[in-house]
């Protein structure tokens, strides 16, 4: 079959790459390009996430685009992200522009073209296709979606149960009056044991150590006010918007600057809906508030289940699994029928592809990152990787604008080549690993930290993770400073 050609190629229809194409129609309409999709429908995280339950744990009026209002409550379900999302698929024609069960194998750029080539199997019918592009915009998120983290405890083989992820949840399971063990404290656990507590006979959540919750009725108050007043949805969404991010920014500035203070509101907050004398050391967690992310609890549905006898908490390291559960290290048995491994995923770099520029692979730890989102020596692509501590979406809106802006400047200077490269000031300059483990350290950043490109010391070389900074650094940002070099 023949190479088909465009502007630019973007991989994925997730977040990322339906709001990259909305932006790229708004503010490049000459551009053609073609989104790249691997799975069967858009949606991303939202589509082949089916766990009981699955749910945002980021409000939507943040989490969703700016250019978009959303009108509903502000934690939502798998399914009314992927009907907003459709929506902004319909509104925009953005459907003819995108291309299901196309799988990337193989990505390579030329010096002498200027151009990507793409090497693509089709899901469906297994033909290889091939692709041209300029520019290469690479919104494919940041975890294998295949399958999900699971450690390798002694005995596993030996448990006569089901051992399911939530990543790859199956169809036929049934929980029904079933005991069933969820190992892991995360935004998962949230979210799943409230959604099968009432149906299952007990959940027990058996976890290493505790995570930060935060709880709150799952709406906006200030939203909720507007309505009544007959707002207009536009105004209401930017006006909330704003509020939100003006609070988050607060919270996170005194993560930082009092952590004990916020530390104490955080367990304050749960102790309030948990039942009196309740052992806290279950949400006590180790580290500092923000050091990895809070977990929404809205309307306190985890907490109302323990209260109701329905789940309970451990707090320990595994020993072993036996036939039928899980032994502790301190020596506590752990009966269950199903356990559930909510321990995360494993990171995908840039998708796993295998990348060439002129031949020669490119390997990511020896390439330094310009603003968290280009790579020394690796011309025309650019990678979205969001927030942690601000939704995702956010720094997806942001990068949107910086591309349509980096590739109208290269129109306007007659050039097709764009590469970051260290200027002759950032010789000395010291380097390190992608982010600062003191200051983000989740697990599946630090098991794929040495996969990762490095990070400078000044802002242009790294990926500063501040929202509050970068709202304002990435518009402004001087395109023509010499950290890009155009040819």
């Amino acid at each position: 079959m023949g190479t088909e050609h465009f502007d630019v190629v973007i991989v994925g229809a997730g977040i990322s790459g339906v709001g990259g194409a909305y932006h790229l129609t708004q503010q490049c309409p000459d551009k053609t390009f073609v989104v790249l999709e691997k799975l069967e429908s858009f949606g991303g995280t939202w589509l082949m996430h089916t766990y009981p339950g699955i749910r945002s744990d980021s409000d939507l009026y943040t989490f969703g685009y700016r250019f978009k209002p959303w009108t509903s409550a502000p934690i939502a379900t798998a399914g009314e992200i992927l009907k907003y999302m459709g929506e902004v698929i319909d509104e925009n024609h953005l459907g003819e522009h995108i291309r299901y069960r196309h799988v990337i194998t193989d990505a390579s750029f030329s010096r002498e073209t200027d151009l990507w080539t793409l090497t693509v199997q089709r899901g469906d019918t297994g033909d290889t296709l091939h692709f041209t592009c300029n520019f290469l915009w690479m919104c494919q998120g940041y975890y294998q979606q295949e399958q999900g983290y699971t450690p390798e405890w002694p005995g596993m083989d030996r448990f006569a149960g089901r051992i399911v992820h939530p990543q790859t949840w199956p169809d036929d399971l049934d929980y029904h009056g079933k005991n069933v063990m969820v190992i892991g404290s995360g935004a998962t656990t949230a979210t799943l044991v409230p959604a099968i507590a009432g149906e299952c006979n007990h959940v027990t959540v058996l976890q290493r150590s505790p995570t930060y919750f935060w709880t709150g009725r799952n709406a906006n108050e200030v939203a909720d006010m507007l309505r009544e007043l007959e707002i207009d949805e536009a105004w209401i969404h930017e006006i909330v918007r704003r509020k939100v991010l003006h609070d988050q920014q607060m919270v996170t500035k005194l993560a930082f600057d009092e952590p004990e203070l916020i530390r104490q509101e955080l367990l304050n907050n749960v102790q309030a809906h948990l039942p009196e004398g309740y052992d806290m050391k279950h949400f006590t967690p180790r580290y500092r508030p923000w050091q990895q992310r809070l977990a929404f609890v809205p309307d306190g549905d985890l907490f109302a289940g323990i209260t109701a006898g329905k789940a309970s908490m451990v707090t320990d390291e595994i020993e072993e699994f036996n036939e039928t559960g899980v032994l502790t290290k301190g020596g506590e048995q752990i009966d269950a029928d199903i356990i559930v491994t909510a321990t995360g995923f494993n990171m995908s770099i840039l998708g796993d592809i295998p990348f060439r520029v002129d031949g020669e692979p490119v390997v990511w730890p020896h390439t330094v990152t310009y603003r968290g989102m280009m790579f020394t020596g690796v011309p025309n692509m650019l990678w979205v990787f969001g927030y942690f501590r601000a939704s995702w979406t956010l720094r997806a809106d942001l990068i949107s604008d910086l591309v349509c802006r980096l590739l109208n400047l290269m129109d306007a200077k007659g050039v097709h080549r764009v590469t970051p490269e260290l200027r002759p000031e950032d010789a000395e300059m010291p380097i390190g690993s992608w982010i600062d483990p003191d200051n983000f350290n989740p697990g599946y950043i630090m098991r794929s930290l040495h996969l990762l490109p490095q990070r400078g010391d000044k802002p242009e070389w790294q990926h500063t993770q501040d929202y509050w900074f970068e709202k304002d650094a990435l518009p402004n940002a001087d395109l023509e400073d010499g950290c890009l070099v155009f040819e």
